[in-house]
């Protein structure tokens, strides 16, 4: 469960201060699925980093899964990261050298995982997201949906509890952008808390609940 009271972020632009978040409190159950709408500059972006523990706020606390992680060191975050969180971004953000199979297999060899232990989550991710038959193309030989789904696999490979994705379909057509969207909401139907930026209202209309937020403020 992600707890969130009473967060500030600020940055400071020449003389004048910016209130990315403004005094934010939320709570995440487990298992939910949430949209955080808003326009450019609301504070979106600055939330997620701050849920992905990419980013500390100012002030505030940040409980996940009852763990204060806002009294963490950087490499006790980077671990907390690693196990629990998994990220999805518009951009696809892939390895453009490495192949739809290492580029899903990349979180589990920084964590040390075994060769044979690898091997076996990745074939059972590229199968579930269809992806068997791209596995050795490399992400400019790839279409963009099928880019998102191997980000997302890559997102998933080390079996988080959260998924954030920042406008997943953002750099999609309508097709692959429902197809993306629809293979988010089945691994939410499976029990990862799904957590969405996203600009487009229709994706927002399909969330369980919307969170809307302007100037750093949940409204």
């Amino acid at each position: 469960m992600i707890e969130l009271s009473h967060l500030e972020k600020s940055f400071q632009i020449g003389d004048q201060t910016v209130h990315a978040l403004d005094d934010v409190s939320l709570t995440i159950e487990t298992g939910e699925y949430v949209a955080v709408m808003g326009p450019s500059g609301s504070g979106k972006s600055t939330l997620m980093n701050i849920l992905g523990l990419l980013d500390r706020a100012n002030a505030g606390q940040y409980l996940l899964d009852d763990i204060n992680v806002s009294d963490l060191t950087e490499a006790e975050r980077t671990h907390v990261r690693s196990q629990k969180i998994g990220f999805v971004f518009q951009s696809y953000h892939l390895v453009s050298r490495l192949t739809a199979r290492e580029n899903i297999e990349l979180p589990m060899m920084l964590s040390g995982v075994p060769a044979k232990q690898r091997a076996l989550a990745v074939d059972e991710i590229l199968e579930k997201l269809s992806l068997v038959d791209r596995a050795h193309h490399s992400p400019n030989q790839l279409s963009g949906g099928q880019r998102q789904r191997v980000a997302i696999g890559r997102a998933i490979v080390m079996k988080p509890s959260i998924l954030l994705a920042d406008e997943p379909t953002g750099n999609l057509d309508s097709t692959s952008g429902a197809e993306v969207t629809a293979l988010l909401e089945s691994l939410n139907a499976e029990g990862i808390t799904l957590v969405v930026v996203t600009h487009d209202q229709a994706m927002g209309d399909r969330a369980r609940r919307q969170l809307r937020m302007l100037d750093g403020r949940l409204t």
